[in-house]
């Protein structure tokens, strides 16, 4: 494995003399560290999109000693030359994409309205949704919530599919009528959540929107049209597509019913910004040198308690939109193949290996069996209930007990690192492309 330094940049062009998109994606349960490896890319980027979810997502990029939390907004205001584009796919909560924008500000980040593009077709988050993200998951009872992060995505993604839903484009219409489609969503509400009457503010709410209106109107854009326009253009430009979430919560590949509400996987890129496949270059995964997940949920790696809690409070784990813990388990390499086989991804970047640094041995899971039967699954489960079932079959590896968060060049690492990383590249089919070794925005190796 050849290690090299210097500028990394992002796929731009196709061999028809197209430019391409570059994809970004979670491979496990989110919070992989996709932020970093965005910022990374979006050093010489033209422009970075969004595609699907809403602030229910949470992004850390650290600069200089500043750390920067985006929920709503893509990692590329960091570069302040870099466009950014928030997807049909979005779903936007007003209120929390003007309050994150002011909050970036004040830390030094300039100019972010007029680095903003915002799709017309994106649906809008209101309070009735909020609430109802709530009412529901109180309905589900105890050891059925799906740990939701309460920010109103999944009602509002409902209302989408429903057709009953106000986009960004119907705000910036006649305003009356948008008023009425609003009071008859939330009286429509209250007739499912009686509760809810009393603690919505209708016109309140309006109110605000009214005043939003002529906030957001010089950042909305027909994106659909300005993405291809760029993607066509005859001069070099580099895009990145950030996704949210991860494959894992995909809604339809996902560990259902504990997922979320959109696609994070690949095909969410297409569908959440209107660009065609043929657009699409690299796609590369981000991935933790562990498995996180916050919420409920299968784990079949998950390590026991005591050893979960070590690697908790040395990675930080916990959510950056929530706060709440993230559980911490071993990497499962029988959902990163299944992840890959949806993504196809063309490499990886493995984050936080420093966190393995004290651990000895070092696990991987490398395939589940029955507990009932002894036999081995070929396949990813569908069924939550499946998981019941499974024993995990692991590969113990000896750890490196050495700090790796000084180095920068791969034949630097000590050789148990390097052998992690390789037979992780092994087992998954897929090349290391960067590996993370600690939160700091340099803190990270550049493989090839």
């Amino acid at each position: 494995m050849e290690a090299t330094t210097g500028a990394v940049g992002a796929s731009s062009a196709d061999g028809s003399g197209h430019n391409t998109a570059t994809v970004v994606l979670g491979v496990q349960f989110g919070d992989e560290g996709k932020g970093k490896i965005v910022d990374l890319l979006c050093q010489n980027a033209n422009i970075v999109c969004r595609c699907q979810g809403g602030n229910n997502a949470g992004h850390t990029v650290v600069v200089e000693n500043t750390s920067y939390d985006f929920h709503l907004l893509p990692s590329g205001f960091i570069n302040p030359s870099c466009m950014n584009v928030l997807g049909n796919g979005v779903v936007i909560n007003l209120s929390g994409l003007f309050e994150e924008i002011e909050k970036n500000e004040k830390k030094g980040l300039a100019d972010l309205h007029k680095r903003l593009f915002i799709s017309s077709r994106a649906h809008l988050v209101f309070q009735f949704h909020l609430l109802a993200d709530h009412y529901e998951e109180e309905l589900r009872g105890y050891g059925k919530k799906i740990g939701t992060t309460m920010k109103g995505i999944g009602p509002t993604y409902s209302c989408k599919a429903s057709r009953n839903s106000l986009r960004v484009a119907d705000l910036l219409d006649d305003f009356n009528a948008f008023s009425e489609k609003y009071r008859d969503l939330s009286n429509n509400y209250c007739k499912r959540y009686p509760q809810m009457r009393e603690k919505l503010t209708t016109e309140d709410e309006l109110k605000k929107h009214e005043e939003f209106r002529e906030r957001i109107k010089p950042l909305v854009r027909d994106t659909v049209k300005y993405l291809s326009d760029e993607l066509n253009s005859k001069s070099k430009k580099v895009i990145i597509v950030e996704g949210a979430n991860a494959t894992m919560l995909d809604l339809d590949f996902g560990t259902y019913p504990m997922v979320t509400s959109s696609n994070s996987s690949i095909g969410g890129v297409f569908t959440g910004l209107g660009i065609p496949p043929r657009s699409v270059g690299d796609i590369y995964g981000v991935c933790k040198a562990y498995t996180t997940r916050v919420g409920e949920g299968c784990f079949p790696t998950q390590m026991p308690e005591g050893v979960d809690e070590v690697i908790r409070q040395k990675g930080h784990e916990f959510g950056v939109t929530t706060g709440r813990p993230r559980r911490c388990g071993w990497l499962d390499m029988v959902m990163l193949k299944y992840a890959n086989r949806i993504n196809g991804f063309t490499a990886i970047a493995l984050t936080k290996l420093d966190i393995l640094d004290d651990c000895d041995p070092v696990k991987i899971g490398i395939s589940y069996k029955s507990k009932k039967t002894g036999e081995v699954m070929d396949d990813f489960p569908a069924s939550q209930n499946q998981f019941e079932d499974i024993e995990v079959e692991y590969l113990e590896l000896p750890g490196w007990k050495s700090p790796t968060t000084h180095v920068r060049n791969f034949d630097n690492l000590p050789l148990n690192a390097k052998n992690y990383i390789r037979k992780f590249e092994e087992l998954m089919g897929v090349k290391v492309k960067w590996i993370g070794v600690g939160s700091a925005r340099d803190a990270i190796i550049t493989v090839y």
